[in-house]
C-alpha cells in the first residue's frame, strides 16, 4: 500500500526544542527558588507536556507539587513559552529538505504534538517548516493526545487519508504506542527525547539522520 500521510511528532523529531523548553523551565524554578536540572536531564523529561516536564522537574529535586500549584506553575509556563517558543530551537539536520521531498512526491504532512496547540503553530512558523506542513493537532485540542491512538487518527482524517495509507514518525513509545494501537507502521529517530534508545523499543525503522527517511519509508511500502 503507497504511503500517501506523513505523521511526524514535533519535539525531538522535527525540531531541537530542548534548549528553549530548558529556557522557560530555568525560569521559572529560579522563581521558585530551586534547583536547575541540566539540560540533558530535561531531554529525558520531554514528551508528555508541560506540566509532566514540570512534575519532573520537582520530582529530580524531591519535591512534589499539589495539583492547584502545579496548574499555577503550567500556566505561567505556557504563558512564557508561547511568548517565544524558538528563541534556541532549530530542525534538525535535513528536515527541510525531507519535508520538501515528500510534498513532491504527493504526500500530506501533519504534526501529532502533546504540546499545545498555539505553541505548536507558533514554533513551527519561528523555524520555517509551517509551508510544508498540511495540518497540525495539538495536545490540547481534542479530550486525548499521544499515547492515545485517537490522537493520531484524528491527524490522519484532518489530513483526508485513511489509516491503512499512513505513517507515523517519531522519537518515543507515545508515538510508538500511538501509531501500534492504530495499525499503522512507526519510524522513530534516534536522536530524540526518550529514556529508552528508540532502537530498544522495537518500532517498525530506526533512522539516525533525515536523509534517511525517504528510503526508509520506500521499503515500508514493499
Amino acid at each position: 500500500m503507497p504511503i500517501n500521510a506523513v505523521i511526524f511528532d514535533l519535539d525531538g523529531t522535527l525540531v531541537e526544542t530542548a534548549p528553549d523548553l530548558h529556557a522557560v523551565l530555568a525560569e521559572l524554578l529560579e522563581r521558585e527558588g530551586l534547583r536547575v536540572p541540566p539540560l540533558e536531564a530535561v531531554r529525558g523529561m520531554i514528551g508528555d507536556g508541560a506540566r509532566t516536564l514540570i512534575r519532573r522537574a520537582h520530582e529530580w529535586q524531591g519535591r512534589d507539587l499539589e495539583a492547584e500549584r502545579l496548574e499555577h506553575l503550567y500556566t505561567w509556563f505556557l504563558e512564557r513559552y508561547t511568548a517565544e517558543p524558538a528563541r534556541f530551537s532549530a530542525p534538525y539536520e535535513g528536515v527541510s529538505e525531507a519535508l520538501v521531498a515528500l510534498r513532491e512526491r504527493g504526500a500530506r504532512l501533519g504534526v501529532c504534538t502533546n504540546k499545545p496547540q498555539a505553541p505548536s503553530e507558533r514554533l513551527l512558523e519561528a523555524v520555517g517548516l509551517s509551508p510544508w506542513l498540511d495540518v497540525v493537532t495539538g495536545g490540547d485540542v481534542l479530550p486525548v493526545r499521544k499515547p492515545d491512538p485517537r490522537h493520531l487518527a484524528a491527524t490522519i482524517e484532518a489530513l483526508g487519508a485513511f489509516p491503512t495509507e499512513a505513517v507515523m514518525v517519531g522519537d518515543s513509545s507515545n508515538d510508538l504506542a500511538a501509531a501500534r494501537g492504530l495499525g499503522i507502521p512507526c519510524v522513530l529517530v534516534s536522536f530524540g527525547y526518550t529514556t529508552t534508545p528508540a532502537r530498544a523499543l522495537g518500532p517498525d525503522r530506526v533512522i539516525d539522520r533525515f536523509d534517511e527517511l525517504y528510503e526508509v519509508l520506500r521499503q515500508l511500502e514493499g
